[in-house]
């Protein structure tokens, strides 16, 4: 089941919570079976890999992990901070993401 959450693909984000705290990036990836999403350059970990056909030399290959959906905010593109969402109705009764304290758009 597909779990409700606010946050989308390609979304910049700030981290709130955990060691990388106060980064910006842009969402990769979301897992919502596990409420978790990847963050560009953030939470980045080693992983030891084997010599094989595609990586010749082998070695520690650094990427980014998962973090949980609950440790980031969206950052407005108006009032350049991190902001709660709410949704709103347009006229043509399309749903949109929009900031609580400018009230800008974010579903452009």
């Amino acid at each position: 089941m597909k779990k409700k959450c606010h946050i989308k693909k390609d979304d910049k984000v700030k981290i709130v919570a955990g060691k990388d705290k106060g980064k910006i990036g842009k969402v990769l990836k979301i897992d919502y079976k596990k409420e978790r999403l990847v963050v560009e350059n953030a939470n980045m970990m080693k992983k030891h890999v084997k010599p094989n056909a595609q990586n010749r030399q082998g070695g520690i290959m650094e990427a980014e992990g998962p973090i949980d959906w609950t440790n980031v905010m969206i950052m407005c593109n108006k009032c350049i901070t991190p902001v709660r969402v709410k949704l709103q109705v347009l006229e043509d009764g399309k749903k949109v993401r929009s900031c609580r304290k400018c009230n800008e758009l974010i579903d452009a």
